[in-house]
C-alpha cells in the first residue's frame, strides 16, 4: 500500500495522519505501507499498484470512505463498525 503525497504542498502531515489511520485499522491485514514524496499536487492511495483514491479526481480523502475502499480490496468481510455507516 502507498500514499504519495506533494512536498511542495506540505501534505506529509496529511499523508501521515492518513497512514495511521489505515494501519490502526488494518493492523493485521496491512504488510507495509509507503509514503511516497511527490510533486505538483499530488496526493494519491494505492493498494497493491490500484489507484483507489486521487485527489484531482475525487478532492481529499474522508478517513472512512478510504477505509472502505481499502477494506474491499484487503479484507472484503472486516466490519468498519462506525465507518461501514453512509454519511448523513
Amino acid at each position: 500500500m502507498q500514499i504519495e503525497y506533494c512536498t511542495q504542498c506540505r501534505w506529509l502531515p496529511r499523508a501521515a495522519w492518513l497512514a495511521q489511520e489505515l494501519l490502526t485499522t488494518f493492523e493485521t491485514e496491512l504488510t507495509e505501507l509507503s509514503l511516497k514524496p511527490g510533486k505538483g499536487g499530488v496526493f494519491v492511495v494505492r493498494v497493491n499498484d490500484e489507484v483507489v483514491w486521487d485527489r484531482r479526481e475525487q478532492g481529499f480523502p474522508e478517513p472512512t470512505a478510504v477505509k472502505r475502499l481499502v477494506r474491499d480490496r484487503v479484507a472484503p468481510g472486516k466490519s468498519l463498525g462506525h465507518s461501514d455507516q453512509p454519511a448523513s
